[in-house]
């Protein structure tokens, strides 16, 4: 699994490619950007690349959309779910040191 995660995290696809794979134009692809949606990484030329990871959130971003949700409304629902995943995250980090220091193993 983290040989999946690792290929689609890397940032190695052109805008022109994006919009190639996802339908939408460069243009909407630049708006998500700047909405704060999606956040590629640039060149030293200043060129954006962009992830698998980023292609998939692109593809909902434009079908959430579709049905009328506005980028705002995605934005909210982007934070709050990563504030679930950093809770999250951090549960597993205190039991595993509550773990670790009474010896408790998982079957």
């Amino acid at each position: 699994m983290a040989a999946d995660s690792s290929y689609k995290d890397k940032k190695v696809i052109t805008i022109g490619i994006v919009s190639e794979l996802t339908g939408l134009s460069e243009r909407q692809i630049r708006y998500y950007e700047e909405r704060k949606l999606v956040f590629p990484d640039r060149t030293p030329g200043g060129s954006r690349k962009y992830s698998f990871a980023d292609v998939e959130l692109l593809v909902e971003i434009a079908n959430k959309i579709e049905d009328g949700v506005q980028t705002y409304e995605i934005r909210q629902e982007m934070v709050k779910q990563q504030k679930i995943n950093e809770a999250e995250e951090h549960k597993k980090m205190i039991q595993g040191q509550l773990n670790a220091r009474f010896g408790i193993r998982k079957k």
